[in-house]
C-alpha cells in the first residue's frame, strides 16, 4: 500500500483528501504543519507528500527546500497542492524538483487522485 503524508492545515481540505485518498487503497498521513511534518518523515519516508504552501510555523516552500537539502528525503516524489496558482508561484515549485503543481481550485479530489496515481 503506498503511504502518502498530506501537509495541510485546513481540517475541512484534510478530511476531504483523507477519505478520497483512503477509499483509493492509499495509507494516509496528515501533518498540519512543517514541524509535525519532519517528524512523520523520520518515522516513516512516505511514497509521495501532497504538500500545501501557505502553513503555520514553516511554509511549504521552507518544506520543499528542507526536503530536497535532505539526502534520503531528497528523491521524494512531491506534489504541491496549493491556492497559489501565480505562474512564478508555479514555476518555483517545479524549479524546485516537484513532480506536479495542482490549483485546489482547478482540481477536484477525484483529480487529485488520478494525477497521484499518475506520480505513484
Amino acid at each position: 500500500m503506498k503511504y502518502i503524508l498530506l501537509i495541510e492545515d485546513d481540517p475541512f481540505l484534510t478530511g476531504m483528501y483523507t477519505t478520497k485518498l483512503k477509499s483509493a487503497g492509499f495509507l494516509v498521513e496528515v501533518a498540519s504543519d512543517g514541524e509535525q511534518a519532519f517528524e512523520k518523515m523520520k518515522v516513516r519516508k512516505p511514497d509521495l507528500v501532497l504538500l500545501d504552501i501557505v502553513l503555520p510555523k514553516v511554509s511549504g516552500w521552507e518544506i520543499l527546500r528542507k526536503i530536497k537539502s535532505e539526502a534520503n528525503l531528497k528523491d521524494l516524489k512531491i506534489i504541491i497542492l496549493s491556492n497559489l496558482g501565480q505562474k512564478e508561484e508555479v514555476e518555483k515549485g517545479l524549479e524546485l524538483g516537484v513532480a506536479k503543481y495542482l490549483i485546489k481550485a482547478h482540481y477536484t479530489p477525484s483529480q487529485v487522485v488520478e494525477e497521484i496515481k499518475k506520480i505513484i
